[in-house]
């Protein structure tokens, strides 16, 4: 896919999701009453449900639809070789600048892609390019100075004190440390693993030998990392603590590439099967390959701050479980009965962060549609879910409380409970009823009205059209739950 020039950023579209975020209970700062910690965040009521909509739809279409991918739960803590063996502890760092006059630390490298996120949004696509290359070039020969002198020659400054009074650019260390053990002169130090990827590596053979796996095979997993984000913003888009989902795909030597652009195209197809349109993504092949890869590109997505990674596709080589072999003083190789040979597997890797996927989807389904000019001039706003990921599936709203028809509708709300998640709401006008589910993006709200008394049949409601039609109770359990099954988005994936 071609690189598409971002479209200007729209901070005031950001600013009117994060505040539609908190207030209709998709995510809370997190320990607000205390004036809440920077870059950590709480799902609410509905945000749970959204999330993990997302997470079972990538689980799924990972295990479900390929036999030779199986899941893994693996702990968060873990023994601290692992972390020499990945190289975490030596290279597992950002370069780091503070402005003096405002005694904020910034991300080196961010502040220059921001300053080139800026020119392509002016047009300058050549000169932007130029300068991610230049500075993919000093990283790669670790020239922090150069670093440094980039950024003064572009003349960045603070966002907060608008000076470019910097410091010089140094390393920082992003893993989260802790101590274990009973006694604390016995105490050892361990880290909150930064990434969930080591955990299936360290399991690669109890995984294959236990399920007879045969190369080439997968091990799937969802579960939380953290890093000492510095530069922590964008809501949920950069937090210091995450979950990622990964998949490691065990291929043999030189079969890597191969698979690598198989994945790429997959993933691609994945984030457009739950309601992204293509128009919002891009590849973007990485300048500077992280120390075990060969091969790495990004799905980014057009947030309204820009084009933004949300998930990553490497080749890692056998650079893994090759430093594993090494440290551990353990074979982690594969004997391979097609070609009679022992080796050690090359990996190709991808791995979305799952609250980015989330703030995608939720900054995708936000809109805002004006009907009628002047004083007749009308915003809707809702969520344009798709009816799989939606916390909430199907509202059941009786059009008053009494003649019958609360307990007609409870009648209903207790029979399809079992099948998905469903609501009943009898307080205010139905009106302001659909207005509230349209919020949090409901796809279907069903009223019960005096004609349900008579024949059985409601009106469903349909949030992205606002059509009504009228059918049988009988028919909703099917007819809603093949609207919002995750098969529709598995289907697309085949």
């Amino acid at each position: 896919m071609e690189n598409k020039v971002s479209a200007p950023v729209d901070n005031n579209v950001f600013k009117k999701v994060v505040s539609h975020a908190k207030e209709y209970g998709f995510v809370f700062p997190s320990s607000e009453i205390y004036d809440g910690l920077q870059a950590v965040y709480d799902y609410g009521q509905n945000g749970v449900e959204l999330k993990n909509n997302i997470k079972q739809a990538w689980y799924k279409a990972m295990t479900q639809l390929h036999d030779n991918i199986v899941g893994l739960d693996a702990a968060i803590f873990m023994h601290p070789l692992t972390w020499k063996a990945s190289g975490h502890i030596d290279n597992f760092s950002d370069p780091m600048i503070d402005n003096k006059d405002s005694q904020k630390r910034y991300r080196a490298d961010v502040l220059i892609e921001e300053r080139a996120a800026e020119m392509e949004g002016k047009g300058l696509v050549e000169e932007a390019k130029v300068l991610v290359q230049k500075l993919a070039r000093l990283l790669e020969a670790e020239d922090l100075k150069g670093v440094q002198e980039l950024i003064i020659n572009e003349k960045i400054v603070c966002p907060v004190s608008k000076t470019a009074n910097w410091t010089e650019v140094r390393q920082f260390n992003l893993m989260f440390s802790t101590q274990v053990g009973s006694v604390a002169e016995d105490a050892s130090t361990i880290y909150l693993r930064p990434e969930t990827a080591q955990g299936i590596f360290v399991n690669f053979l109890n995984v294959q030998k236990t399920g007879r796996m045969k190369i080439p095979f997968g091990i799937a997993q969802i579960g939380k990392a953290f890093r000492n984000e510095i530069v922590a913003r964008q809501f949920t888009f950069r937090m210091r603590e995450f979950e990622q989902m990964e998949m490691q795909f065990f291929v043999r030597p030189g079969e890597e590439m191969k698979w690598y652009n198989s994945w790429k195209e997959a993933r691609m197809k994945w984030h457009q099967a739950i309601g992204i349109p293509a128009s919002k993504l891009k590849f973007h092949d990485h300048e500077k390959l992280a120390h075990y890869a060969n091969a790495a590109v990004d799905i980014e997505f057009e947030f309204p701050f820009g084009f933004k990674e949300i998930e990553g596709i490497h080749s890692r080589t056998d650079f893994d479980l090759k430093s594993h072999q090494e440290l551990s003083k353990k074979k982690q190789q594969y004997f391979d009965p097609e070609i009679n040979q022992n080796y050690i597997p090359f990996v190709v890797e991808t791995s979305v962060g799952a609250d980015r996927s989330f703030l995608a989807v939720l900054c995708n389904a936000f809109t805002e549609e004006t009907t009628g000019e002047g004083e007749d001039a009308k915003t809707r706003t809702y969520l344009k879910l798709h009816p799989a990921l939606a916390p909430v599936k199907l509202a059941i709203l009786p059009l008053m409380k009494k003649d019958g028809l609360a307990e007609k509708a409870r009648e209903i709300y207790e029979s399809l409970k079992f099948d998905f998640n469903v609501t009943y709401e009898e307080k205010d006008a139905i009106g302001k009823r659909y207005t509230r589910n349209d919020l949090i993006g409901t796809p279907f709200c069903v009223a019960v009205d005096h004609q349900t008394l008579e024949d059985n049949t409601v009106t469903i409601r349909h949030r992205d059209t606002m059509e009504q039609e009228r059918v049988p109770i009988a028919a909703l359990r099917e007819k809603i739950g093949e609207a919002v099954s995750l098969k529709r988005i598995l289907e697309k994936l085949m």
